[in-house]
């Protein structure tokens, strides 16, 4: 992004590109209601916008991923660098989250968004613009994990490695092991470093059909292929990969979990 300068006085001016009638007039009514931006133009599709950006130059364009003619990432490779606005990306579908990265994006909004999540999107892209940085790269990028994985209906964990961000669904997780103040996630073969507490991510996954059948770890249910038990009188969880994991948690708990019991009346 080209991170221009907006003075505090100027108007942040906005091109609304969005193909459905409804997720167009929440975007334009949301507008409305704030102080200090100005829709300049709204297009319907993404050639129209490709056009309009380039004709406009403007500060902040809210792009629909999906578009007749050109999709919302196709405009954006179409653009002139010089004429790149901050971008935040409206769609239905999260699968598109990995790929809004590569785009540098403000923003990644989940319809049907809320006011108070489009505020959000739109106050850091105001703030981004104002500093003409764009320099805060994993500052940003870890903002906005955090913000699409609260917009996710069904649990999914954004991980980052060395040359990618991966998106992995809960059930594709056998594993999540401690590691001071990251965890490991063991998934289909392969270990995953992640920045969050093991408190945080049992919280997440909890509801998930994940058990902390220890201090430091979390096992996915549906991955045990039983229970062996060890010469120190405890248990060993055996997952379907062939790994053993210690159980130190109440096995009565356990097995209700397991036989997917609901929980006891308090």
């Amino acid at each position: 992004m080209t991170g221009k300068n907006l003075p505090e006085s100027e108007l942040c001016r906005c091109i609304v590109a969005e193909d459905e009638a409804l997720a167009h007039e929440r975007v334009r009514s949301f507008l409305a209601k704030e102080t200090g931006v100005e829709i300049v133009a709204e297009c319907p599709d993404g050639e129209n916008t490709v056009i309009e950006v380039e004709r406009l130059r403007p500060h902040l364009l809210f792009l629909d991923v999906q578009m007749p003619k050109l999709n919302g990432f196709q405009v954006l490779e179409a653009l002139d660098r010089e004429a790149m606005p901050e971008v935040i990306f409206t769609t239905a579908h999260d699968e598109y989250a990995i790929k809004a990265f590569e785009f540098s994006a403000v923003d990644y909004l989940l319809k049907p968004f809320s006011r108070k999540r489009f505020r959000q999107a739109l106050t850091r892209a105001r703030s981004r613009i104002r500093s003409a940085s764009g320099q805060d790269g994993d500052r940003d990028l870890d903002i906005l994990l955090r913000r699409i994985q609260s917009s996710m209906q069904s649990p999914r964990l954004l991980v980052r490695s060395s040359n990618a961000v991966l998106l992995l669904k809960a059930e594709e997780i056998d594993l999540v092991e401690s590691a001071g103040n990251y965890v490991l996630l063991h998934s289909r073969g392969n270990r995953h470093i992640h920045r969050e507490t093991m408190s945080a991510i049992e919280d997440r996954l909890s509801d998930a059909g994940f058990m902390r059948v220890s201090r430091s770890a979390i096992v996915n249910l549906n991955r045990v292929t039983q229970l062996r038990p060890l010469p120190s009188g405890q248990y060993a969880a055996v997952l379907a990969d062939g790994q053993r994991v210690n159980v130190t948690c109440p096995l009565k708990e356990l097995y209700r979990r397991l036989n997917g019991e609901p929980d006891p009346d308090p």
